[in-house]
């Protein structure tokens, strides 16, 4: 009998996919700064917070700025962002998400949003899919973001499982890696080089089987 009592969800990269979107805005934001910045180096960003993003595109630049410049450019960024949200709506949902999320309530189980996002509420009611889940942690609820298990913990926490009791779902190498160091079951979402260090793999979220995770 599966002790598993409850889902743990990344949003972007599983039930969404706003990547292309924070793209957008981290290019607008580079090319205003003169920095060269391309999908590849945008892939370095996929699961991070804002904040350590914008140290990453900064890289060496990042002294010749002050910390209120630090912030104007995180909010800069994040205003360009908003301003493709506003287009969302439930057919932005991922292949294969809204059977999942179906799956899941009907065994019975938790289901909770853990993503590193400021934004995921606004996302997740876009995508009118607020109410499916038993709760929602955000950029908002912890101060260490993946690869720190934090969110993940206070997800769990928010649902009232213990972390053994819960299966993430993530795209991101280090929400696997929070994921783990969460002593979760990690399912990674994605290709084997991001995701195949969890305790399963799937490479969409059309191809997750619970019943093998279960």
């Amino acid at each position: 009998m599966s002790n598993i009592k409850g889902f743990i969800i990344d949003l972007d990269g599983v039930i969404t996919e706003t990547s292309e979107y924070h793209f957008q805005g981290w290019k607008r934001l580079a090319e205003e700064e003169g920095i060269e910045f391309t999908r590849e180096d945008n892939e370095q960003l996929r699961g991070v917070s804002r904040s350590r993003s914008l140290e990453i595109l900064l890289g060496d630049k990042i002294d010749d700025y002050s910390d209120e410049e630090f912030q104007e450019m995180m909010d800069r960024k994040n205003g360009y962002y908003q301003s493709f949200l506003d287009d969302m709506d439930d057919d932005d949902l991922l292949p294969g998400a809204r059977e999942l999320l179906d799956e899941i309530k009907e065994r019975g189980l938790k289901m909770a949003i853990a993503s590193s996002s400021r934004n995921a509420k606004r996302v997740l009611n876009s995508l009118d899919i607020s109410d499916e889940f038993d709760a929602i942690a955000d950029g908002h609820s912890v101060e260490d973001a993946k690869p720190a298990p934090d969110i993940f913990l206070h997800a769990a926490k928010e649902i009232g499982l213990k972390p053994e009791e819960c299966v993430v779902l993530e795209d991101a190498e280090s929400g696997i890696d929070a994921a783990i160091a969460a002593e979760m079951i990690a399912v990674g979402v994605g290709p084997e080089e991001r995701v195949g260090h969890g305790d399963y793999r799937f490479d969409s979220t059309a191809d997750i089987d619970l019943e093998k995770i279960l």
